[in-house]
């Protein structure tokens, strides 16, 4: 029996970060690990809101993988969570998106949110402050990482 692949919401930074030179390589194999059916992409109308005025390129990688993806609406529960993040001190007003992008994983029922963003998501003082919220409000935790500490390695034995 095959397993079902993990849902794994990716934010504005990982679709930015194929094209970057220092996040490049582990951001392109985890859209070809997603390609290859070892993850469920979830993307969000934030992620595409934020990435209309991104450059050509990067639109382009939206649209060619959101043919496999799930793209999720913005949930009443998002919001409210992501209102709950805020009043913990999770992240300032100023990152209120970075802490919906947190928010919608959450309540889409993603296991793993994936993100480049080091100062307000993948963070280790954020991290269980997240998920503190999460089991407040009855959620699950969500795992927060960078793509790289996600992808499988060529190898590795699974």
């Amino acid at each position: 029996m095959a397993r079902q692949p993990v849902r794994v919401y990716a934010d504005t930074f990982v679709f930015g970060g194929v094209f970057d030179d220092e996040f490049s390589k582990p951001s392109r194999r985890f859209f070809d690990q997603v390609s290859q059916g070892r993850y469920r992409l979830v993307i969000s109308p934030l992620v595409e809101e934020e990435l209309v005025g991104a450059p050509e390129r990067v639109r382009e990688l939206l649209d060619e993988v959101s043919s496999d993806a799930d793209i999720v609406p913005l949930p009443n529960e998002a919001t409210e969570l992501q209102a709950r993040y805020l009043a913990a001190g999770i992240v300032s007003e100023g990152a209120s998106d970075d802490a919906l992008h947190v928010a919608i994983a959450t309540v889409t029922d993603c296991s793993v949110i994936v993100s480049w963003n080091f100062r307000h998501i993948v963070h280790f003082s954020r991290i269980p402050l997240y998920n503190g919220v999460n089991a407040s409000e009855g959620y699950r935790q969500i795992a927060i990482h960078a793509p790289s500490a996600v992808i499988e390695h060529e190898d590795e034995e699974v």
